[in-house]
């Protein structure tokens, strides 16, 4: 049905691409590109030892624009399913621009010099995506990912506002080694040891009076360093955004013993996660938004040391003559996470624990999926961790192939203040496609003010009414066959409707209901919880039965 390019060979990556080899009736041609084209082999190979068929390897330069250009050139693919680095999602966005063709990604992008990630560079694209007609979505992984869908799911079925949500991310596995990271180092290690943040617009809730100081990280806690971190960890502060505010928290200061059903009570440290920045912005009368992650105490006192000796550092420092990068090192010095597969047990436990209101009345949430790391071994040589990030981007690229997902297909539009966004990101979350593309083509007259008109909000722009031009023309001064001319341009265009839907999306901009049906058929079931003011649960959905 649809050829697809992924970029990207890791424990992610052979996920990927061994989901899409079960869902053939999709994904017909499958291209896996690397800098290594041996671990596209070694994929490659495990695919068709599972009787899955075959894909095709490729070698590819992800931090080149040329090099990815030239490759969908080749191949000429309806999609890029970026699982590569982070740090190469730019020149991967870059590249689908030039070639016209749709995005997905699981991670947004981190500058590689600073230990710092956001959307707003990935949003600056969102104008050129809508004009050029294609579609790019962001961070269809786990989290971000499912804990999106989940928020846009209960603000679809089970509330009217929702008010608070926590998101908790558990890794109850255990793969026998004193220290390892479950995905690739550097990003872990520079997720973990960056400032926590949380976001708040309600000033009562910004106590958090819910949670208590760490004792087992801050135990090997000094004030002075020997040397000066570089990373956004000293700069704490409060920031304005979107009608609320930022409120930064040292790293691993603030925690909760958060009981997870199925699993049991976790230590769960508050840290930032990129999910926060776009669900504020598209979950209607959000007050406050956490991201929490559990650890145990080992793991915790490895990576405090680490910290403390300058391991986690992310600038370069002189050895022996050379220029190198501790964190890098530091990489190079663990386990592959991909090698932690065979040997771990357990299980994961990721879920969003809702606050709002429906009809007048407060309700609470838990909406969770929990994963088994040996089951995810047996079905595609990965653990959880790789598992329930792999999963939701084949799941988010079937949705695209599908015509599910995309271009002209309904968007969850969240009519925000977008006063704030980079340029390019002035619409982003807004489906007008088809103004900019026919303002960039010349035609004029459809200026921006028509864009809550009735006819052109109908059918979630698919077609741009004509009588919007028409409307807008000095028909004095117009001869009736340049208003028929302009009619036919903008009827040829409605009819090739290339432009609607298109643009770059977060996963919660879009309609949750497919994404979910997929998550029970592809290995990801989630369960959804009520929980009333005793703490008692009561199962409403189990897509496990």
């Amino acid at each position: 049905m649809a050829c697809v390019l992924q970029i990207g060979a890791g424990g992610v990556g052979g996920v990927v691409a061994h989901k899409m080899a079960m869902n053939r009736d999709v994904f017909s041609k499958i291209i896996l590109a690397s800098r290594t084209i041996s671990k596209c082999e070694a994929i490659a190979e495990s695919i068709r030892s599972k009787g899955l068929g075959e894909i095709i390897c490729e070698s590819v330069d992800a931090d080149n624009v040329d090099s990815i250009v030239a490759l969908i050139e080749k191949y000429k693919p309806k999609l890029v399913v970026n699982v590569a680095l982070p740090y190469q999602d730019l020149t991967i966005m870059e590249a689908c621009l030039r070639t016209k063709t749709h995005y997905l990604d699981t991670a947004n992008y981190e500058h590689p010099d600073s230990a710092h990630f956001e959307y707003k560079e990935q949003w600056a694209y969102d104008t050129r995506y809508k004009e050029a007609g294609i579609f790019g979505l962001l961070g269809s992984g786990f989290d971000p990912g499912v804990t999106n869908v989940f928020c846009a799911y209960a603000q679809k079925h089970y509330f009217d506002t929702i008010e608070s949500i926590d998101i908790l991310d558990c890794n109850a596995g255990d793969h026998g080694y004193a220290f390892a990271t479950n995905f690739n180092p550097e990003i872990n290690l520079r997720e973990v040891s960056s400032k926590a943040r949380f976001w708040v617009k309600d000033e009562k809730l910004a106590l958090n009076s819910d949670l208590k100081k760490d004792t087992i990280y801050r135990k090997f806690e000094r004030e002075e360093k020997h040397f000066k971190l570089e990373a956004n960890t000293q700069d704490l502060k409060n920031e304005s955004y979107f009608n609320g505010e930022w409120r930064d928290v040292a790293p691993l200061d603030l925690m909760k013993e958060w009981e997870y059903p199925e699993v049991g009570v976790k230590n769960s440290y508050l840290l930032y996660h990129e999910e926060l920045e776009s669900l504020i912005r598209n979950i209607k009368g959000l007050k406050r938004i956490r991201f929490f992650m559990t650890f145990g105490e080992s793991y915790l006192t490895h990576m405090k040391c680490l910290e403390n000796i300058g391991f986690l550092r992310v600038d370069e420092i002189e050895h022996n003559g050379q220029k190198i990068v501790p964190i890098q090192v530091l990489k190079t010095l663990l386990p592959d996470p991909a090698s932690l597969a065979p040997r771990t047990k357990g299980q994961t436990h990721i879920g969003c624990y809702i606050k709002g209101k429906k009809d007048g009345k407060e309700r609470t949430i838990y909406i969770y999926n929990i994963c088994d790391h040996e089951a995810c071994y047996k079905e595609v040589n990965a653990q959880g961790v790789s598992y329930t990030t792999g999963v939701p981007a084949m799941i988010g690229a079937k949705l695209i192939c599908e015509g599910k997902w995309g271009m002209n297909q309904s968007k969850m539009q969240n009519n925000a203040d977008n006063s704030d966004m980079p340029k390019g990101g002035e619409y982003q979350g807004v489906d007008n496609g088809a103004e900019l593309y026919v303002r960039k083509n010349g035609v004029s007259s459809v200026q921006a003010e028509n864009k809550n008109d009735e006819g052109y909000q109908g059918q979630n722009s698919k077609i741009l009414d004509e009588k919007l031009v028409l409307r807008s023309c000095e028909c004095g001064d117009k001869t009736t066959e340049s208003i028929a001319q302009m009619s036919n341009k903008l009827n040829d265009l409605s009819l090739k409707a290339e432009f609607c839907g298109g643009g770059v999306w977060n996963m919660e901009q879009n309609d949750p209901d497919p994404f979910m049906a997929e998550l029970n058929k592809q290995g990801l079931p989630y369960v959804v919880c009520e929980i009333d003011s005793n703490g008692e649960r009561k199962v409403l959905e189990d897509g496990r039965k």
